[in-house]
């Protein structure tokens, strides 16, 4: 099958032919998520593409951070690892695709379905914040990597997908140790997302943007200090345990 172009307002997408319709649910995702997140982020990066890919394979070939990122990340939140977000263009699995990974627990198929919403609040968060590099080098790569909690964190919890992974906490909270705080590269694609829920729970959802869009020098204990108030980190650690335990015992 040939590949085609289709187009929204703010958005164009790449395809294979027979995906016309796919594309089209990718379309309004991301046009309903812009539409969000126009109200709380500064900038919003121009002239995206979309690419749906109908395999891994696709996407490895894009890019070969795709597979290392996947066994980088905590097994419980591998499987919602479905694409890449490059300055240009966003690399993702088509939503059919997404339909076949998807788990039997509830939230997976729609955390699945918000996966290109996601890779796109990701290059927000990127564009708003003066302290992350448009253009990848080693020292930019090792400061996402230290910060990728915050980055992946907002991008997946202001795309509306934490809301749905309660059985992969679950899941990640019985098959590891302890989760560190803030959490580790590990865990920051599933994990990270409750650091910037718990904010936006106590300090309000603008509060939590407005932390996606700064780096504080002083490093990420330092920033979280700040953020919730000035309380001391040891007893925010401790509302995130218990945050966690109650999202997965949650039903």
């Amino acid at each position: 099958m040939p590949w085609v172009q289709s187009e929204s307002e703010s958005f164009t997408a790449r395809h294979d032919a027979a995906a016309a319709t796919d594309a089209r649910r990718v379309l309004e995702s991301l046009e309903l998520t812009r539409a969000r997140l126009a109200g709380l982020f500064p900038r919003l990066p121009r002239e995206l593409t979309v690419i749906l890919h109908d395999g891994p394979l696709g996407l490895a070939l894009a890019s070969p951070v795709v597979p290392l990122t996947w066994l980088a990340t905590a097994p419980a939140a591998r499987r919602y690892v479905v694409g890449w977000a490059g300055r240009r263009e966003l690399h993702v699995l088509t939503p059919g695709r997404l339909e076949r990974r998807a788990s039997s627990v509830p939230g997976s198929a729609r955390m699945l379905e918000l996966g290109a919403a996601a890779l796109y609040a990701r290059r927000v968060v990127i564009a708003s914040n003066g302290h992350l590099a448009r253009v990848a080098t080693p020292v930019s790569l090792a400061r996402e990597l230290r910060w990728g909690w915050l980055l992946e964190g907002a991008a997946r919890w202001f795309a509306g997908q934490t809301e749905h992974a309660r059985p992969a906490i679950a899941r990640r909270l019985r098959e590891g140790r302890r989760p560190s705080f803030p959490p580790s590269p590990r865990d920051a694609a599933l994990l990270g997302g409750t650091v910037i829920g718990l904010l936006a729970g106590e300090q309000g959802e603008a509060a939590a943007a407005r932390f996606a869009c700064r780096l504080h020098p002083d490093g990420p204990r330092t920033a979280l200090v700040e953020a919730f108030g000035g309380r001391p980190l040891v007893h925010t650690e401790g509302a995130w345990h218990a945050y966690l335990a109650r999202l997965a015992g949650a039903r």
